[in-house]
């Protein structure tokens, strides 16, 4: 069947699916939104106190980094306590692998070219495999294998590719297929031309994510542009975005960039003006505090803000509560792109935060009616 609009539509990649504690990556599963602790994981309390933040913020998955035995250690309380699954970051010391597959991790996020002989490589594989663990291979243009840059040069999209698929030969050799890839740069060009090569060779999920992004608003814009130029290709089965900031504000990134392409969404979602003279209300301002205020707010929704009567009465039309500033003061609020009533100035925000929880209530109510 055709859709009504087809410039909206994204044909995603067939890719088999596996699962990640109780999330399932891959095939038609929604894309999941990890992201990942900086606390010391031996630090059970902080690591449980970020965990908390970022599935409040709506995180699918948690990746923390075992780079110790005290780690591992302390993972087991991790793992208890946390509310989404947990991949255990492990580099080269595959002794960390086989504790945090039995410390109860969902996935280890490990590359088998790194840690030693076959022999190893297969212990950690019957770990996974005894403890229902999935695993991540994650291939990064910055520690590429140095046959590899021999061969090549320097990292390309190529050495990418021929670096996932030899880590894969060798999780395939010791049959086990519970596994999903990454093959991450910091260069966006690398990255998306590394994915799209990898996307035609393999069958599995595929982890997408530009390393060193940088900053909340560099890092972002970078994310943006290579996450989202793969997802619009129909590529990408989770996501994590890398900032240099708080994991909360990466999970909160990962979500504007699903929403942006109605691939999933989850809260509000806020169309709103950069503003000008005819504004009728402090828009900047006004859109923070709405922004702040409504993060509690889970049910997928949109709202409009606009400062004056050019495009906001349009916008209005096409969100579930729009707001447009209006003269002296007084604003038009449009329920269900209606025009419903006014506002004043000062009881602006409040007024606004209470329709939308009203709205996330009836809609919540709808659902729960219409699975009943």
């Amino acid at each position: 069947m055709s859709s009504i609009r087809p410039w909206r539509d994204i044909a995603r990649r067939k890719s088999r699916q596996i699962m990640v504690g109780n999330v399932p990556v891959g095939g038609d599963a929604p894309i999941s939104v990890q992201t990942m602790t900086n606390t010391l994981t031996s630090d059970a309390k902080a690591t449980i106190d970020q965990i908390r933040r970022c599935e409040e913020a709506g995180v699918d998955i948690i990746r923390v980094s075992c780079p110790d035995v005290e780690s591992t250690a302390a993972l087991k309380q991790i793992v208890r306590a946390a509310r989404v699954p947990i991949v255990a970051d492990i580099h080269f010391h595959y002794k960390r692998a086989l504790e945090a597959a039995d410390a109860g991790a969902a996935c280890l996020r490990i590359n088998p070219g790194n840690i030693g002989s076959s022999e190893r490589v297969r212990e950690v594989v019957n770990a996974a495999k005894a403890n229902g663990c999935a695993i991540r291979i994650g291939v990064n243009a910055g520690s590429l294998e140095k046959d590899l840059l021999e061969k090549y040069g320097e990292p390309c999209p190529d050495a990418l590719v021929e670096s996932a698929l030899d880590h894969i030969k060798l999780l395939e050799d010791h049959d086990f297929r519970e596994y999903k890839v990454a093959v991450k740069a910091s260069d966006v060009f690398l990255a998306v031309s590394a994915y799209m090569g990898l996307a035609e060779a393999v069958d599995c999920p595929l982890h997408l994510g530009i390393t060193e992004a940088g900053g909340l608003i560099g890092g972002t814009v970078k994310s943006a542009i290579g996450i989202g130029n793969l997802l619009w290709a129909g590529i990408g089965d989770t996501i994590r975005v890398s900032l240099s900031a708080e994991p909360e504000e990466e999970v909160r990134v990962g979500y504007e960039i699903l929403k942006s392409l109605g691939v999933r969404t989850r809260g509000v979602r806020i169309v709103s003006c950069p503003s000008c003279a005819r504004q009728g209300f402090d828009v900047i301002r006004t859109v923070q505090k709405l922004e702040e205020r409504l993060q509690h707010i889970h049910t997928p929704l949109s709202l409009s803000v606009l400062g004056c009567v050019v495009n906001g009465p349009g916008e209005a039309r096409e969100t579930d509560i729009g707001l447009t500033g209006g003269g002296a003061g007084k604003h038009m609020v449009y329920l269900s792109g209606v025009t419903d009533h006014h506002i004043q100035d000062e009881e602006m925000v409040d007024h606004i935060v209470q329709l939308v929880e009203q709205k996330a209530a009836e809609i919540e109510a709808g659902v729960s009616k219409a699975a009943a």
